[in-house]
C-alpha cells in the first residue's frame, strides 16, 4: 500500500469498521497504561508516548474512565488536543461512572490496578441514564465534543442491564451523531458473540481482549465467525496475554497473574521457534490475529514512546510462511487456525 509514493508502514495502514466509514490502524495505543497500570508514570512520559504513537503513523487511541480514575482520558485528549480530528480516531467506554470521595484519599488505586491516588470510587451503571452521563463525563476528561466510538466496558455480571438498556441507549447516542460507532469490550467471547448475533441492535465493533492470541484462539470458535458473517469488525487487546508473550520468563504474568508452569513452557518453546525463523516472539504475537479477516485492528497498551516505537517496529517485522507452518506442525497453533500471508523483508 502507498500513500504520497511511500509505503505505508503496517502500523499505520488503515481498515474501515463495519458500514461506518470509521477508520482504524492495524495498530492502535491502549492508554491504560498511560494512567499508571501497576506502577507510576509521570505526565511527561506519558505525553511521549502519545507523540511517538502519532509520529509512528497510530491514528487509533483506546482508553476509558476505568483506567487511573479518569487520568488516562485526560492525558489522552491534552496529548491530542491540536491535533487534527479527522485524522484520528478516539474511542472510550461506557458502564463505570466515577463518584468523588471525600478525603483524605488512599495513597494509591492498586486494588484496581492503578498507581494514582484513590480519589473516586468507580460505580457500575449500565441503565439509559447512566451510559448517557458516562459518556458525557468522558468528553469533559477528553476535551472533545464526541468520539469515534464507544464500548460497554466489562458487562459480565450485568447482562439484563447491558441488553435491556446500555445497548439500546448507545444505538440512540449513535443514531444522534454523538458516535460514529458502537461495541462493546471484554476479556470473554461468549456475551461478545451474543450481543452481536441475539440484541437485535447492528454493532459496529467489538473489543476482545486476550481471547485471540498465540496461546488462545477460543474467539475462533464462534465470535469471529459470527463477527465476519455479520460485518461487525473485531479489535484484538491483550495480544501479549498481559505480558507472557512480550517476555516469556518466570514470573510473567498470563492473565494478569502468574502464568502457569505449562503456558509458561508453551510460551517459551514459541519464543524459541520464532526466533530460529529471525522472527521476535512479539512481532508474531502482534501479527497473528491479522490472519482472520474479521479482525481490523490490535491494540497494544505502552507506558512509554520505546515500548510505542517497538510495537510499531514488531508490526513492520517481516514472518515468513515457514515459520507459521512450523508452529503448526509443533502443534503449538492447530492445523485449521488462519495465519497472515507471508510478509517479506523490505
Amino acid at each position: 500500500m502507498e500513500k504520497n509514493g511511500a509505503e505505508v508502514p503496517p502500523a499505520a495502514r488503515t481498515r474501515t469498521l463495519g458500514t461506518t466509514g470509521v477508520t482504524v490502524t492495524e495498530l492502535a495505543l491502549g492508554a491504560a497504561p498511560l494512567a499508571g497500570l501497576y506502577r507510576p508514570v509521570g505526565a511527561a512520559q506519558a505525553r511521549a508516548a502519545v507523540d511517538a504513537a502519532w509520529a509512528a503513523g497510530v491514528r487509533y487511541y483506546d482508553t476509558a474512565p476505568h483506567y487511573g480514575l479518569g487520568l488516562s482520558e485526560r492525558r489522552l485528549g491534552a496529548a491530542l488536543a491540536g491535533r487534527p480530528a479527522a485524522r484520528r480516531t478516539v474511542s472510550t467506554k461506557v458502564g463505570r461512572l466515577l463518584r468523588p470521595l471525600p478525603p483524605p484519599h488512599p495513597a494509591d488505586d492498586l486494588d484496581h490496578g492503578f498507581a494514582v491516588p484513590a480519589t473516586h470510587e468507580r460505580v457500575w451503571d449500565f441503565t439509559a441514564a447512566g451510559v448517557r452521563r458516562s459518556l458525557a463525563d468522558s468528553l469533559d476528561r477528553l476535551g472533545l465534543d464526541r468520539v469515534d466510538i464507544a464500548y460497554l466496558h466489562d458487562p459480565d455480571d450485568h447482562a439484563g442491564a447491558a441488553f435491556g438498556e446500555a445497548l439500546p441507549e448507545l444505538a440512540r447516542l449513535r443514531a444522534e451523531g454523538t458516535v460514529s460507532a458502537i461495541g462493546a469490550g471484554m476479556n470473554q467471547t461468549a456475551m461478545l458473540t451474543r450481543f452481536i448475533r441475539d440484541s437485535g441492535i447492528t454493532l459496529d465493533v467489538v473489543l476482545c481482549a486476550g481471547r485471540y492470541t498465540l496461546l488462545d484462539q477460543d474467539a475462533l470458535r464462534e465470535l469471529l465467525p459470527v463477527a465476519a458473517a455479520r460485518g461487525t469488525s473485531v479489535v484484538i487487546g491483550g495480544a501479549f496475554n498481559s505480558g507472557l508473550l512480550a517476555d516469556p520468563r518466570p514470573g510473567a504474568t498470563y492473565n494478569y497473574t502468574a502464568a502457569p508452569e505449562p503456558l509458561l513452557r508453551r510460551a517459551l518453546r514459541l519464543k524459541d521457534v520464532c526466533e530460529e525463523h529471525g522472527v521476535p516472539l512479539r512481532a508474531a504475537a502482534l501479527q497473528f490475529p491479522f490472519g482472520h479477516p474479521a479482525v481490523s485492528s490490535v491494540l497494544v497498551g505502552a507506558r512509554s514512546a520505546g515500548e510505542v516505537r517497538d510495537a510499531a517496529a514488531m508490526m513492520a517485522h517481516p514472518i515468513p510462511g515457514a515459520l507459521w507452518e512450523r508452529l503448526r506442525a509443533e502443534a503449538l497453533l492447530p492445523p485449521g487456525v488462519p495465519v497472515p500471508p507471508e510478509r517479506a523483508a523490505p
